[in-house]
């Protein structure tokens, strides 16, 4: 049977205040911080990626005199990338708030998802084609990036890939991966994101549909202090809208031993 380990515990809106230095507690469970913003989302919205889908996830984070600000039930309609992104953020907000993490006003800033092109930036890469959060995870080693669904943990992040294609072709879905359940004799997948047509919410597919999968688990978020390091665009994944690549390819640059 499936068993989420998801804590029923909503976290309070606030600001989140900056400091000079970055810290994380050593053996720390940082899936379960992930966890916790799934209980804290909206619940449905409806799903699009129109311009007004962008320009409302673009309101939910804000950047004030005191700290930054997330709203994310102003992020309706969703999509899945930005729904990831925003429980990213959220967890990253915990940490800061909880004295696990300090970020300055400028790293913060950088983190906000505005209008960037895939592969620009923080927020550009994450929701870029093929495997844009494990290779932002892999440049600022965040964590580590992974295919095995037997080291899969709830709270990690997914990207699914529906077709054995990367790029210009791929069909994918962004997601926290849930666990697997059992139906009928067949094993499921669960996840959250904001999936067609409902939005923000939980679901699960048959594991047979799922042609390839690349998990990205949060491991280290203090390295986010290299944020400045961090080239401007990523030209792997900012060409991937017109450009064919391969799973082998998205494994070998994003660290995974495959």
């Amino acid at each position: 049977m499936f068993r989420s380990g998801v804590v029923k515990w909503v976290l309070k809106e606030g600001l989140i205040f900056f400091a000079a230095t970055t810290l994380v507690s050593s053996g720390a469970d940082f899936n379960e911080v992930v966890l916790r913003q799934i209980a804290t989302m909206p619940s449905g919205g409806s799903y699009a990626t129109t311009t007004a889908a962008h320009a409302a996830l673009a309101s939910a984070a804000e950047i004030d005199p005191t700290g930054v600000r997330l709203r994310p039930e102003r992020a309706r309609p969703s999509y899945c990338s930005g729904a990831t992104y925003l429980v990213f953020l959220k967890a990253l907000g915990e940490l800061q708030k909880t004295g696990n993490l300090r970020l300055e006003r400028t790293q913060w800033e950088s983190l906000l998802p505005a209008a960037m092109a895939d592969g620009h930036g923080v927020w550009g890469r994450w929701n870029a084609n093929g495997p844009g959060t494990a290779r932002l995870f892999h440049e600022l080693s965040l964590g580590r990036n992974f295919t095995s669904f037997a080291e899969a943990r709830p709270g990690d992040f997914l990207k699914i890939f529906w077709i054995d294609a990367v790029g210009k072709k791929e069909r994918g879905h962004s997601v926290v991966y849930l666990g697997t359940e059992t139906k009928d004799g067949v094993e499921y997948v669960r996840f959250w994101s904001s999936n067609k047509p409902g939005g923000y919410g939980e679901k699960s597919v048959a594991l047979s549909k799922i042609a390839r999968a690349l998990f990205s688990r949060l491991e280290s978020p203090s390295n986010l202090a290299a944020l400045e390091r961090l080239t401007p665009v990523d030209s792997y994944l900012a060409g991937l809208l017109k450009n064919e690549s391969s799973f082998r390819e998205a494994c070998k640059l994003t660290g995974v031993a495959n």
